[in-house]
């Protein structure tokens, strides 16, 4: 297992996620609301993060279960949760934010998810990690660290990201696929 960002690193590549965003907020001449919604189960965590340091009012959490092309690969029984977006996603530009992009697949299932809500003018993806492997063409608008260069990662390997309060840290990490985090 390889530590590629300790708790001040995240919160520093959160920091820069916020900054790109206010970035891209500035630039549509504060025409368009906003909103900020995270996919389960740590985007939701960091998308909160990144509405207090931009202070955008419109905070969601979209769950993704039953959109998801993989349920079979997942398990015999998907944790459903709820979506919570108590607002009307009609005309906002909507910041869609997820911990770690791969394949695409968890993003190609928010956005289905999210259009069956309403039609936003403009969805924007904000990830905290890139780590390349597309199936699906989809690009992060924002980006707070990019290990999709080929000599970074193996295919053998994953990223794990950890979050507060939904883990014990924040924190992320390389590891080889079948390994699972040692507790105690």
């Amino acid at each position: 297992m390889r530590v590629v960002a300790d708790k001040a690193r995240v919160t520093g590549l959160i920091d820069n996620l916020a900054q790109a965003i206010k970035q891209d907020m500035a630039a549509m001449d504060g025409q368009s609301q906003w909103a900020i919604v995270g996919i389960r189960s740590r985007g939701d965590v960091l998308a909160q993060r990144l509405a207090e340091r931009i202070q955008v009012t419109h905070v969601g959490t979209l769950d993704i279960a039953l959109y998801r092309d993989d349920l079979s690969e997942v398990g015999p029984q998907p944790i459903v949760r709820t979506t919570d977006i108590p607002f009307d996603v009609d005309g906002l530009q909507v910041v869609l934010v997820d911990d770690v992009l791969m394949s695409g697949r968890s993003i190609r299932a928010a956005l289905q998810s999210l259009m069956d809500l309403g039609r936003p003018r403009r969805v924007w993806l904000s990830v905290l990690v890139d780590r390349g492997g597309r199936e699906f063409p989809i690009q992060p608008d924002h980006v707070g660290l990019d290990l999709s260069q080929a000599d970074v990662l193996s295919s053998g390997e994953r990223v794990d990201v950890f979050v507060q309060p939904t883990d014990d840290r924040d924190e992320i990490v390389i590891r080889p696929s079948g390994e699972t985090e040692q507790m105690g």
